[in-house]
Protein backbone atom coordinates (compact mmCIF):
# COMPACT_ATOMS: atom_id res chain seq x y z
CA UNK A 1 0.00 0.00 0.00
CA UNK A 2 2.95 2.61 0.55
CA UNK A 3 3.95 1.43 -2.89
CA UNK A 4 8.02 0.76 -0.74
CA UNK A 5 8.46 -2.95 -2.59
CA UNK A 6 10.07 -3.09 -5.87
CA UNK A 7 7.41 -5.95 -6.53
CA UNK A 8 4.61 -3.91 -8.89
CA UNK A 9 1.61 -5.28 -7.81
CA UNK A 10 -0.20 -4.25 -10.34
CA UNK A 11 1.88 -5.62 -13.23
CA UNK A 12 1.22 -9.19 -11.35
CA UNK A 13 -2.58 -8.51 -10.33
CA UNK A 14 -4.85 -6.53 -12.92
CA UNK A 15 -6.46 -3.95 -11.18
CA UNK A 16 -9.10 -3.85 -14.39
CA UNK A 17 -10.82 -7.24 -12.56
CA UNK A 18 -11.64 -5.24 -9.53
CA UNK A 19 -15.19 -3.24 -9.32
CA UNK A 20 -13.40 -0.56 -7.85
CA UNK A 21 -10.37 -0.62 -10.72
CA UNK A 22 -13.03 -0.46 -13.51
CA UNK A 23 -14.68 2.33 -11.96
CA UNK A 24 -11.64 4.32 -11.75
CA UNK A 25 -9.71 3.03 -15.23
CA UNK A 26 -12.56 2.70 -17.47
CA UNK A 27 -14.36 6.11 -16.93
CA UNK A 28 -14.79 8.59 -19.74
CA UNK A 29 -14.85 11.92 -18.30
CA UNK A 30 -11.25 11.84 -17.55
CA UNK A 31 -11.04 11.79 -21.58
CA UNK A 32 -13.03 14.39 -21.81
CA UNK A 33 -11.80 16.87 -20.06
CA UNK A 34 -8.44 16.21 -21.55
CA UNK A 35 -9.58 17.10 -24.59
CA UNK A 36 -11.72 20.35 -23.62
CA UNK A 37 -8.00 21.55 -21.30
CA UNK A 38 -6.55 20.73 -25.32
CA UNK A 39 -8.57 22.51 -27.03
CA UNK A 40 -8.49 25.49 -24.50
CA UNK A 41 -5.13 25.82 -24.30
CA UNK A 42 -4.70 25.70 -28.58
CA UNK A 43 -7.57 28.51 -28.59
CA UNK A 44 -5.74 30.35 -25.59
CA UNK A 45 -2.42 30.32 -28.01
CA UNK A 46 -4.27 31.62 -30.50
CA UNK A 47 -6.20 34.08 -28.98
CA UNK A 48 -2.55 35.24 -27.53
CA UNK A 49 -1.17 35.93 -31.25
CA UNK A 50 -4.57 37.91 -32.28
CA UNK A 51 -3.80 41.19 -32.80
CA UNK A 52 -4.77 43.77 -30.25
CA UNK A 53 -5.11 47.61 -30.64
CA UNK A 54 -3.29 49.55 -27.57
CA UNK A 55 -5.03 52.84 -26.44
CA UNK A 56 -5.33 55.47 -23.95
CA UNK A 57 -8.20 55.85 -21.88
CA UNK A 58 -9.16 58.68 -20.12
CA UNK A 59 -12.49 60.36 -18.70
CA UNK A 60 -14.15 63.79 -19.89
CA UNK A 61 -17.00 65.76 -20.71
CA UNK A 62 -18.74 66.75 -23.60
CA UNK A 63 -18.16 70.82 -23.99
CA UNK A 64 -18.01 73.30 -27.18
CA UNK A 65 -15.45 73.36 -30.30
CA UNK A 66 -15.48 76.92 -30.11
CA UNK A 67 -14.64 79.66 -27.33
CA UNK A 68 -18.34 81.41 -28.13
CA UNK A 69 -20.36 79.01 -28.29
CA UNK A 70 -19.71 77.76 -24.40
CA UNK A 71 -22.04 78.10 -21.34
CA UNK A 72 -21.53 81.62 -20.08
CA UNK A 73 -22.73 83.84 -17.86
CA UNK A 74 -23.69 87.67 -18.08
CA UNK A 75 -22.07 90.49 -15.91
CA UNK A 76 -23.07 93.92 -15.54
CA UNK A 77 -20.55 96.70 -16.38
CA UNK A 78 -21.57 98.79 -13.62
CA UNK A 79 -22.82 98.45 -10.18
CA UNK A 80 -26.72 98.67 -9.63
CA UNK A 81 -30.21 97.60 -8.32
CA UNK A 82 -32.24 95.19 -9.83
CA UNK A 83 -35.75 96.57 -11.09
CA UNK A 84 -37.40 94.10 -13.56
CA UNK A 85 -37.05 91.21 -15.20
CA UNK A 86 -38.30 90.56 -18.74
CA UNK A 87 -37.27 86.81 -19.08
CA UNK A 88 -37.00 83.62 -16.92
CA UNK A 89 -35.29 80.45 -17.08
CA UNK A 90 -35.75 78.45 -19.91
CA UNK A 91 -36.39 81.12 -22.20
CA UNK A 92 -34.66 81.59 -25.54
CA UNK A 93 -33.51 84.99 -26.30
CA UNK A 94 -31.96 86.24 -29.54
CA UNK A 95 -29.04 88.82 -29.38
CA UNK A 96 -29.58 92.09 -28.17
CA UNK A 97 -32.77 91.10 -26.18
CA UNK A 98 -33.51 93.16 -22.84
CA UNK A 99 -33.21 90.54 -19.98
CA UNK A 100 -33.36 92.74 -17.01
CA UNK A 101 -33.61 96.60 -15.91
CA UNK A 102 -31.54 97.40 -13.29
CA UNK A 103 -31.05 101.48 -11.78
CA UNK A 104 -27.81 103.28 -10.24
CA UNK A 105 -26.74 102.65 -6.76
CA UNK A 106 -24.06 105.65 -6.91
CA UNK A 107 -25.13 109.00 -6.10
CA UNK A 108 -23.11 111.08 -8.67
CA UNK A 109 -25.70 109.67 -11.44
CA UNK A 110 -28.96 110.09 -9.48
CA UNK A 111 -29.74 112.82 -11.59
CA UNK A 112 -32.18 111.67 -14.70
CA UNK A 113 -31.35 115.06 -16.68
CA UNK A 114 -27.14 114.15 -16.29
CA UNK A 115 -26.42 114.23 -20.11
CA UNK A 116 -29.36 116.69 -20.87
CA UNK A 117 -26.97 119.03 -18.38
CA UNK A 118 -23.87 118.11 -19.39
CA UNK A 119 -24.86 119.29 -23.14
CA UNK A 120 -25.51 122.78 -21.09
CA UNK A 121 -22.35 123.21 -20.06
CA UNK A 122 -20.75 122.02 -23.05
CA UNK A 123 -22.79 124.92 -25.25
CA UNK A 124 -21.09 127.11 -22.67
CA UNK A 125 -18.23 126.15 -22.75
CA UNK A 126 -17.97 126.43 -26.97
CA UNK A 127 -19.29 129.65 -26.78
CA UNK A 128 -16.14 130.17 -24.59
CA UNK A 129 -13.94 128.88 -26.88
CA UNK A 130 -16.30 131.04 -30.19
CA UNK A 131 -15.59 134.21 -27.67
CA UNK A 132 -11.66 133.18 -27.02
CA UNK A 133 -11.19 133.55 -31.16
CA UNK A 134 -12.39 136.73 -31.25
CA UNK A 135 -10.30 137.98 -28.74
CA UNK A 136 -7.62 136.65 -30.52
CA UNK A 137 -8.30 137.66 -33.79
CA UNK A 138 -8.76 141.08 -32.22
CA UNK A 139 -5.38 141.10 -30.55
CA UNK A 140 -3.85 139.90 -34.22
CA UNK A 141 -5.45 142.75 -35.46
CA UNK A 142 -3.95 145.22 -32.58
CA UNK A 143 -0.43 143.47 -33.52
CA UNK A 144 -0.53 144.35 -37.12
CA UNK A 145 -1.59 147.95 -36.48
CA UNK A 146 1.49 148.49 -33.72
CA UNK A 147 3.59 147.11 -36.62
CA UNK A 148 2.29 149.02 -39.01
CA UNK A 149 2.26 152.04 -36.44
CA UNK A 150 5.80 151.24 -35.71
CA UNK A 151 6.83 151.29 -39.12
CA UNK A 152 5.70 154.98 -40.17
CA UNK A 153 7.47 156.35 -36.27
CA UNK A 154 10.26 154.98 -37.26
CA UNK A 155 10.51 156.42 -40.82
CA UNK A 156 9.54 159.94 -39.42
CA UNK A 157 12.40 158.93 -37.28
CA UNK A 158 14.78 158.36 -39.67
CA UNK A 159 13.30 161.52 -41.72
CA UNK A 160 14.18 163.79 -38.69
CA UNK A 161 17.64 162.33 -38.60
CA UNK A 162 18.35 162.94 -42.03
CA UNK A 163 17.38 166.74 -41.66
CA UNK A 164 19.28 166.84 -38.31
CA UNK A 165 22.29 165.30 -40.13
CA UNK A 166 22.10 167.94 -43.40
CA UNK A 167 21.75 171.00 -40.95
CA UNK A 168 24.86 169.90 -38.91
CA UNK A 169 26.27 169.95 -42.67
CA UNK A 170 25.08 172.93 -43.51
CA UNK A 171 25.86 174.43 -39.96
CA UNK A 172 29.18 173.07 -40.19
CA UNK A 173 29.43 175.17 -43.84
CA UNK A 174 28.43 178.34 -42.09
CA UNK A 175 30.62 177.91 -39.62
CA UNK A 176 34.05 177.00 -41.66
CA UNK A 177 32.73 180.21 -43.59
CA UNK A 178 32.60 182.38 -40.56
CA UNK A 179 35.98 181.08 -39.67
CA UNK A 180 37.15 182.10 -43.06
CA UNK A 181 35.65 185.25 -42.89
CA UNK A 182 37.32 185.50 -39.26
CA UNK A 183 40.55 185.21 -40.46
CA UNK A 184 40.14 187.92 -43.38
CA UNK A 185 38.51 190.26 -41.01
CA UNK A 186 41.52 189.27 -38.58
CA UNK A 187 44.58 190.08 -41.55
CA UNK A 188 42.45 193.27 -42.18
CA UNK A 189 42.64 194.52 -39.23
CA UNK A 190 45.97 193.94 -38.50
CA UNK A 191 46.71 195.58 -42.44
CA UNK A 192 44.92 198.42 -41.23
CA UNK A 193 47.25 198.85 -37.89
CA UNK A 194 50.16 198.41 -39.62
CA UNK A 195 49.38 201.14 -42.17
CA UNK A 196 48.09 203.41 -39.31
CA UNK A 197 51.43 203.53 -37.45
CA UNK A 198 53.04 203.78 -40.96
CA UNK A 199 50.53 207.07 -41.33
CA UNK A 200 49.26 205.76 -44.00
CA UNK A 201 45.33 204.96 -42.85
CA UNK A 202 43.64 206.75 -40.41
CA UNK A 203 42.30 205.87 -37.23
CA UNK A 204 38.82 205.66 -38.16
CA UNK A 205 39.77 203.23 -40.78
CA UNK A 206 41.47 201.23 -37.86
CA UNK A 207 37.91 201.50 -35.93
CA UNK A 208 36.05 200.56 -38.98
CA UNK A 209 38.22 197.24 -39.14
CA UNK A 210 38.27 196.17 -35.09
CA UNK A 211 34.40 196.78 -35.56
CA UNK A 212 34.13 194.33 -38.85
CA UNK A 213 36.61 191.56 -36.91
CA UNK A 214 33.94 192.02 -33.84
CA UNK A 215 31.53 191.31 -36.42
CA UNK A 216 32.77 188.32 -37.73
CA UNK A 217 34.17 187.28 -34.22
CA UNK A 218 30.06 186.71 -33.30
CA UNK A 219 29.08 184.86 -36.44
CA UNK A 220 31.44 182.57 -35.64
CA UNK A 221 30.66 182.32 -32.34
CA UNK A 222 26.81 181.94 -33.28
CA UNK A 223 27.41 179.49 -35.98
CA UNK A 224 29.58 177.68 -33.41
CA UNK A 225 26.42 177.21 -31.44
CA UNK A 226 24.14 176.57 -34.18
CA UNK A 227 26.68 173.46 -35.25
CA UNK A 228 26.61 172.09 -32.13
CA UNK A 229 22.76 172.71 -31.88
CA UNK A 230 22.69 170.69 -35.11
CA UNK A 231 24.60 167.85 -33.81
CA UNK A 232 22.24 168.23 -30.03
CA UNK A 233 19.24 167.36 -32.60
CA UNK A 234 21.18 164.37 -34.45
CA UNK A 235 21.44 162.43 -31.16
CA UNK A 236 17.91 163.39 -29.95
CA UNK A 237 16.57 161.91 -33.15
CA UNK A 238 19.21 158.57 -32.73
CA UNK A 239 17.50 158.67 -29.49
CA UNK A 240 14.03 158.88 -30.67
CA UNK A 241 14.46 156.23 -33.09
CA UNK A 242 15.58 153.78 -30.31
CA UNK A 243 12.73 154.87 -27.59
CA UNK A 244 10.45 154.64 -30.48
CA UNK A 245 11.52 150.89 -31.39
CA UNK A 246 11.65 149.98 -27.51
CA UNK A 247 8.36 151.58 -27.14
CA UNK A 248 6.41 149.64 -30.33
CA UNK A 249 8.09 146.56 -28.71
CA UNK A 250 6.68 146.51 -25.09
CA UNK A 251 3.28 147.63 -27.00
CA UNK A 252 3.45 144.81 -29.16
CA UNK A 253 5.26 142.48 -26.83
CA UNK A 254 2.31 143.05 -24.48
CA UNK A 255 -0.54 142.61 -26.96
CA UNK A 256 1.21 139.49 -28.13
CA UNK A 257 1.14 138.13 -24.32
CA UNK A 258 -2.15 139.07 -24.17
CA UNK A 259 -2.88 136.64 -27.65
CA UNK A 260 -1.20 134.29 -26.23
CA UNK A 261 -3.01 134.13 -22.57
CA UNK A 262 -6.27 134.62 -24.92
CA UNK A 263 -4.67 131.17 -26.61
CA UNK A 264 -3.99 129.45 -23.82
CA UNK A 265 -7.20 130.21 -22.54
CA UNK A 266 -9.12 128.98 -25.77
CA UNK A 267 -7.13 125.86 -25.08
CA UNK A 268 -8.08 124.89 -21.80
CA UNK A 269 -11.32 125.52 -22.86
CA UNK A 270 -11.82 122.87 -25.37
CA UNK A 271 -9.72 120.78 -23.20
CA UNK A 272 -13.06 121.28 -20.85
CA UNK A 273 -15.56 121.05 -23.88
CA UNK A 274 -13.73 117.41 -24.74
CA UNK A 275 -13.96 116.22 -21.63
CA UNK A 276 -17.50 117.02 -21.27
CA UNK A 277 -18.14 115.54 -24.40
CA UNK A 278 -16.21 112.38 -23.13
CA UNK A 279 -18.30 112.70 -19.82
CA UNK A 280 -21.60 113.22 -22.05
CA UNK A 281 -20.74 110.03 -24.20
CA UNK A 282 -19.88 108.42 -21.12
CA UNK A 283 -23.78 109.55 -19.72
CA UNK A 284 -25.26 107.93 -22.56
CA UNK A 285 -23.12 104.56 -22.40
CA UNK A 286 -24.45 104.10 -18.84
CA UNK A 287 -27.75 104.98 -19.43
CA UNK A 288 -27.56 102.10 -22.24
CA UNK A 289 -25.92 99.58 -19.52
CA UNK A 290 -28.87 99.95 -17.08
CA UNK A 291 -30.60 97.48 -19.46
CA UNK A 292 -28.69 94.12 -18.95
CA UNK A 293 -28.97 92.70 -22.78
CA UNK A 294 -28.06 88.98 -24.38
CA UNK A 295 -24.67 88.87 -26.02
CA UNK A 296 -26.50 86.11 -28.11
CA UNK A 297 -28.99 83.76 -29.19
CA UNK A 298 -29.47 80.67 -26.60
CA UNK A 299 -31.45 80.01 -23.61
CA UNK A 300 -31.31 81.53 -20.20
CA UNK A 301 -30.24 78.50 -18.14
CA UNK A 302 -30.15 80.35 -14.40
CA UNK A 303 -30.72 83.02 -12.68
CA UNK A 304 -27.81 83.63 -10.32
CA UNK A 305 -29.53 87.20 -8.73
CA UNK A 306 -32.85 86.47 -8.95
CA UNK A 307 -35.39 88.97 -6.71
CA UNK A 308 -36.28 92.53 -7.02
CA UNK A 309 -34.37 95.11 -5.34
CA UNK A 310 -31.36 93.21 -5.00
CA UNK A 311 -27.63 94.96 -5.46
CA UNK A 312 -24.86 93.74 -6.97
CA UNK A 313 -21.48 95.21 -7.97
CA UNK A 314 -19.88 95.40 -11.52
CA UNK A 315 -18.30 91.99 -12.61
CA UNK A 316 -20.46 90.28 -10.60
CA UNK A 317 -22.51 86.96 -12.42
CA UNK A 318 -26.08 87.81 -12.75
CA UNK A 319 -27.63 85.34 -15.34
CA UNK A 320 -26.33 82.62 -17.20
CA UNK A 321 -26.60 81.67 -21.12
CA UNK A 322 -26.56 78.88 -23.47
CA UNK A 323 -25.70 79.29 -27.53
CA UNK A 324 -28.55 77.59 -29.37
CA UNK A 325 -25.62 77.05 -31.89
CA UNK A 326 -22.45 75.14 -31.34
CA UNK A 327 -20.61 72.48 -32.40
CA UNK A 328 -19.91 69.54 -29.67
CA UNK A 329 -16.86 68.42 -28.47
CA UNK A 330 -15.14 66.62 -26.04
CA UNK A 331 -12.40 67.47 -23.50
CA UNK A 332 -10.74 64.80 -21.99
CA UNK A 333 -7.81 64.45 -19.17
CA UNK A 334 -4.58 61.93 -20.04
CA UNK A 335 -2.24 60.91 -17.67
CA UNK A 336 1.53 62.87 -17.97
CA UNK A 337 3.15 59.41 -19.26
CA UNK A 338 0.76 58.99 -21.65
CA UNK A 339 0.99 62.63 -23.32
CA UNK A 340 3.73 61.86 -26.21
CA UNK A 341 1.91 59.09 -27.52
CA UNK A 342 -0.87 61.87 -28.88
CA UNK A 343 -0.45 63.90 -31.60
CA UNK A 344 -2.85 66.24 -33.06
CA UNK A 345 -5.51 64.26 -35.81
CA UNK A 346 -5.24 60.90 -33.80
CA UNK A 347 -8.07 59.03 -33.86
CA UNK A 348 -10.34 58.55 -30.40
CA UNK A 349 -13.19 56.86 -29.87
CA UNK A 350 -15.83 58.47 -27.50
CA UNK A 351 -18.90 56.59 -25.26
CA UNK A 352 -21.07 59.31 -24.14
CA UNK A 353 -22.84 58.45 -20.70
CA UNK A 354 -26.38 57.99 -20.90
CA UNK A 355 -25.51 55.60 -24.43
CA UNK A 356 -25.58 51.95 -24.41
CA UNK A 357 -21.89 50.67 -25.03
CA UNK A 358 -20.52 47.44 -25.88
CA UNK A 359 -16.67 48.76 -25.61
CA UNK A 360 -13.98 46.35 -26.96
CA UNK A 361 -10.85 48.79 -26.15
CA UNK A 362 -8.47 46.43 -27.79
CA UNK A 363 -10.82 45.43 -31.18
CA UNK A 364 -11.92 48.89 -31.49
CA UNK A 365 -13.78 47.64 -34.71
CA UNK A 366 -15.72 45.07 -32.88
CA UNK A 367 -17.04 47.61 -30.52
CA UNK A 368 -20.55 49.26 -30.16
CA UNK A 369 -21.72 52.73 -29.28
CA UNK A 370 -18.57 53.94 -29.26
CA UNK A 371 -18.22 57.48 -31.78
CA UNK A 372 -15.73 58.31 -33.94
CA UNK A 373 -13.53 61.66 -32.90
CA UNK A 374 -9.84 63.25 -33.49
CA UNK A 375 -8.05 65.49 -31.75
CA UNK A 376 -7.30 69.15 -32.54
CA UNK A 377 -5.80 70.28 -29.20
CA UNK A 378 -3.30 69.46 -26.62
CA UNK A 379 -2.81 71.90 -23.38
CA UNK A 380 0.48 72.24 -22.63
CA UNK A 381 0.16 72.79 -19.29
CA UNK A 382 -1.06 70.47 -16.49
CA UNK A 383 -4.20 71.01 -15.23
CA UNK A 384 -5.61 71.24 -11.91
CA UNK A 385 -6.52 67.53 -11.72
CA UNK A 386 -2.29 65.99 -12.16
CA UNK A 387 -3.78 65.58 -16.15
CA UNK A 388 -3.11 66.96 -19.49
CA UNK A 389 -6.12 68.71 -21.22
CA UNK A 390 -7.19 67.03 -24.81
CA UNK A 391 -9.71 68.50 -27.07
CA UNK A 392 -11.48 66.32 -29.64
CA UNK A 393 -13.77 67.60 -31.84
CA UNK A 394 -16.33 64.92 -34.08
CA UNK A 395 -14.77 62.89 -36.81
CA UNK A 396 -16.48 63.54 -40.24
CA UNK A 397 -15.93 59.97 -41.81
CA UNK A 398 -17.24 58.35 -38.66
CA UNK A 399 -20.97 57.86 -37.10
CA UNK A 400 -22.24 61.75 -36.21
CA UNK A 401 -22.88 62.21 -32.62
CA UNK A 402 -26.13 61.84 -31.39
CA UNK A 403 -28.21 64.88 -31.30
CA UNK A 404 -29.73 64.70 -28.12
CA UNK A 405 -26.22 65.37 -26.39
CA UNK A 406 -26.02 67.94 -24.00
CA UNK A 407 -22.99 70.10 -22.77
CA UNK A 408 -21.45 68.59 -19.48
CA UNK A 409 -22.61 65.14 -19.81
CA UNK A 410 -19.77 62.62 -19.24
CA UNK A 411 -17.44 61.07 -21.75
CA UNK A 412 -14.97 58.14 -21.58
CA UNK A 413 -12.51 58.15 -24.91
CA UNK A 414 -10.47 56.04 -25.55
CA UNK A 415 -7.56 57.08 -28.53
CA UNK A 416 -6.25 54.43 -30.86
CA UNK A 417 -2.30 53.89 -30.99
CA UNK A 418 -0.07 50.94 -32.33
CA UNK A 419 -1.43 47.33 -33.24
CA UNK A 420 0.51 44.78 -31.29
CA UNK A 421 -0.13 41.07 -30.41
CA UNK A 422 -2.02 39.85 -27.36
CA UNK A 423 0.36 38.49 -25.79
CA UNK A 424 2.74 41.62 -25.86
CA UNK A 425 -0.10 43.33 -24.58
CA UNK A 426 -0.63 41.39 -21.26
CA UNK A 427 3.47 41.19 -21.43
CA UNK A 428 3.43 45.22 -21.09
CA UNK A 429 0.48 45.29 -18.81
CA UNK A 430 1.87 42.87 -15.91
CA UNK A 431 5.14 44.98 -16.46
CA UNK A 432 3.51 48.40 -15.37
CA UNK A 433 5.04 49.26 -19.13
CA UNK A 434 3.41 52.71 -20.97
CA UNK A 435 2.19 51.86 -24.95
CA UNK A 436 4.71 51.73 -27.57
CA UNK A 437 5.94 55.59 -28.71
CA UNK A 438 5.24 55.87 -32.15
CA UNK A 439 4.76 58.82 -34.95
CA UNK A 440 1.76 58.84 -36.86
CA UNK A 441 2.10 58.18 -40.73
CA UNK A 442 0.68 61.94 -41.12
CA UNK A 443 3.30 63.17 -39.10
CA UNK A 444 5.68 61.66 -41.02
CA UNK A 445 4.20 63.05 -44.70
CA UNK A 446 4.52 66.25 -43.46
CA UNK A 447 8.38 65.90 -42.43
CA UNK A 448 8.95 64.06 -45.96
CA UNK A 449 7.39 67.38 -47.49
CA UNK A 450 9.56 69.54 -45.53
Amino acid sequence: MLNISNNELHKKIPLSNFNSGKMVFEKEYYKVINKFLLVFAIIVLIILFLPWTQNITGQGQVTTLKLNQRPQTIQSQIPGRIEEWFVQEGDFVNKGDTILRISEVKSEYFDERLVERTSEQINAKSSSVTAYDGKVEALNNQIVALQQERQLKLKQAENKLLQSKLKVKSDSIDFEASKTNMDIAERQYNRTVTLQEEGLKAVKDVEEKRLKLQENQAKLVSQENKLLASINEVINAEVEIGRIRAEYADKISKAQSDMFTAKSNQFDAKAQVTKLENDRTNYQKRNDLLYVTAPQNGYINKALRGGIGVTFKEGEEIVGIMPSQFELAVETYVRPIDLPLLHIGEKVRVQFDGWPAIVFSGWPNVSYGTYGAKVVAIENFISDNGRYRVLLAPDETDYEWPKAIRVGSGARTIALLNDVPIWYEVWRQLNSFPPDYYTPEISEAKDKKK
